[in-house]
């Protein structure tokens, strides 16, 4: 028998609604049978919290208080140096605990780039700290729920300069990366892997653009030449239909975010998770922002981090089989 997974949770912005989606997940069976948890975050913060939304206090052996904030000196969405602060180091404290092998996965509540800007962090956002923290060059963003995952070649890039950063070595490491994931993460042994073209019919011969052609069918030809089951490149407003209505592919490499994110959030916009592919450790988080607009309200669904631990698990599990799988005799 397999033991749970064990799960580090990082508060994220403590004006946000992290703390409560928290607080609320922790109180449901989905999570409390799936993994065993450990809260990064702030006890005192924590306590306020609970007591304000009525809600369980998280019990004290699942708990890593390092921070001491003051529930006065912060405002429901309004960011300060301090909580910055604090959430820079509860991620660096769960990836360190994630890398030395003592939890199973990372899964992070969201965070403000405006607090975390004063704490003088220099990075996007969460995905590109991860990735330095751990060394990692080559990584992807997946969301993904039940019915569909995407994996994106570009991220939030403005659309004018998107043909540009659409090259071959862009395409075919983001269908290398979505493969290996497929594999190692979620336990399939052939992942069918569709490929968006970036132009409506996918360029239809070239009458509509042609990086189909030039760009992105020699990057699948390199990849397929690797074993992998990708496709060409398929008219964007049919490939959706086909992956989750037809089941015929696991998951979609999109060129650009709202190609891909657009469709997700149609099918998946409250348990949608977000993954970072490619790293040496598993890391999910919620698809969605601080929401400052409703924080501290218990207003804020806790569908999306329940789905984002019950992801991490599955990844855990998966990622287990595989070691286990490679030590067999």
């Amino acid at each position: 028998m397999i033991d749970k997974p064990r799960i580090a949770i990082t508060m994220g912005d403590p004006a946000g609604v992290g703390p409560e989606l928290i607080l609320a997940a922790l109180s449901d069976k989905r999570v409390t049978n799936a993994v065993t948890p450990f809260v990064l975050g702030d006890a005192g913060f924590f306590g306020f919290m609970a007591k304000r939304l009525k809600l369980k206090a998280i019990e004290p052996s699942s708990l890593i208080s390092l921070s001491d904030i003051s529930p006065k000196t912060i405002k429901p969405g309004s960011p300060t140096k301090e909580s910055g602060l604090a959430m820079i180091r509860y991620i660096e404290e769960a990836v360190c605990m994630a890398e030395a092998g003592v939890v199973d996965a990372v899964v992070t509540a969201p965070i403000s780039k405006a607090a975390a800007k004063k704490a003088g962090f220099k990075f996007p956002g969460h995905t590109e700290f991860i990735a330095h923290l751990t060394g990692c060059k080559d990584f992807r963003m997946m969301l993904g729920g039940r019915d569909l995952k995407v994996v994106l070649v570009t991220i939030h890039e403005p659309l004018s300069r998107v043909p540009r950063l659409i090259t071959r070595e862009n395409v075919f490491m983001t269908i290398k990366i979505a493969h290996e994931a497929l594999k190692r993460d979620f336990g399939l042994r052939s992942p069918r892997i569709a490929v968006a073209g970036l132009n409506p019919h996918a360029g239809e011969h070239g009458m509509f653009g042609n990086e189909e052609a030039r760009v992105i069918l020699p990057a699948v030809k390199k990849a397929v030449g690797l074993g992998i089951r990708a496709t060409v490149p398929l008219p964007p407003d049919t490939v959706f239909y086909r992956a989750v209505r037809k089941k015929e592919f696991d998951c979609v490499v999109c060129m650009y975010h709202d190609q891909g994110l657009g469709p997700l959030k149609l099918l998946h916009f409250e348990d949608g998770v977000n993954a970072t592919l490619g790293l040496p450790i598993i890391r999910t988080s919620v698809d969605h922002g601080t929401a400052y607009d409703i924080a501290w309200k218990g207003k804020a669904s806790r569908e999306s981090l329940v789905a984002a631990i019950e992801m991490a698990a599955l990844m855990s599990r998966a990622r287990r089989c595989v070691v286990l799988t490679r030590e067999r005799p």
